[in-house]
């Protein structure tokens, strides 16, 4: 089947504020207990050009926006602000266990958030996991069983890095997770037709994988880093047909999401999202 053809995991729903989210509907309507989502460019207060719901405070946009941001994500989401929780995020594949200690932060300022981490996990109820992105592949997973759940940021560097299997790994050592149990979702971001990579990426990228294929320009390369965390998350071992990947592309769908790469780094980000409800 071609990919185009296939489901969208991915819902659009705008709250009464006009906070437009994306939400994993049937992960939602199977697991009452769950909420998962993806927030998009629309319905914030930021300005240009970081209009209009930008939740990155380390793009250049006031503090003030973003946090307010910041909360109409929350609320849509179904949870206090206080319990949004953050890492600052270095593309690498450190994964934080995150407890109830941790509920809140960096939901203010950078300062407090999480140290260095890509991807966070939790058994926790109540803890809202946040990441952000403009273009990086955001990963969800979700372990039915026990009731854990994790968010990953995964750009090419944290992709080959296996950060997406590193977040599982993690959830099995810390919460018994069966891999196979898992259901993760790719979501959201720059694909294959508009990622363009040199040598020095592409070398990364084993040979005979369908997540990369030569551009029109010699020394150039089509990446898709999508189908990768794909590849990488099998290799961990979910189970093929428990993986949902979104059709979207940030970069040609600039009207509904940042694009960090098509808007030359003058842009805001979103947030991906992930909790257990209390």
């Amino acid at each position: 089947m071609n990919e185009s053809a296939k489901r969208e995991p991915f819902e659009l729903y705008t709250a009464e504020d006009g906070t437009a989210l994306l939400r994993i509907k049937e992960w939602e309507e199977r697991f009452p207990w769950l909420s998962a989502g993806f927030s998009t460019r629309l319905g914030g207060v930021s300005a240009e050009p970081w209009s209009s719901l930008n939740c990155g405070l380390h793009v250049g946009d006031l503090d003030g926006d973003v946090a307010e941001n910041r909360r109409r994500v929350a609320a849509a989401a179904g949870f206090a602000f206080d319990r949004w929780t953050c890492a600052e995020q270095v593309h690498g594949r450190d994964v934080a266990v995150v407890t109830a200690v941790d509920a809140g932060a960096g939901r203010l300022s950078r300062s407090d958030a999480i140290e260095a981490k890509d991807a966070l996990v939790t058994i926790e109820p109540g803890v809202m996991l946040n990441a952000f992105y403009a273009d990086c592949v955001p990963i969800w997973l979700v372990d039915p069983e026990r009731r854990a759940v994790g968010i990953a940021h995964a750009g090419w560097r944290g992709a080959v890095a296996d950060v997406a299997g590193e977040a599982v790994r993690t959830m099995t050592r810390a919460f018994g997770t069966k891999p196979s149990d898992v259901l993760a979702a790719i979501g959201p971001s720059i694909r294959g037709c508009c990622y363009e990579v040199d040598e020095a990426v592409a070398r990364h990228i084993p040979e005979g994988s369908d997540s990369i294929e030569p551009a029109a320009v010699p020394g150039r390369y089509m990446l898709d880093l999508a189908k990768f965390n794909r590849q990488m998350l099998t290799k961990a071992g979910v189970l093929a047909n428990h993986i949902e990947i979104s059709v979207y592309c940030t970069s040609c769908r600039t009207d509904l999401f940042f694009s960090h790469r098509k808007e030359q780094g003058r842009t805001g980000r979103m947030t991906a999202w992930i909790a257990r409800k209390e």
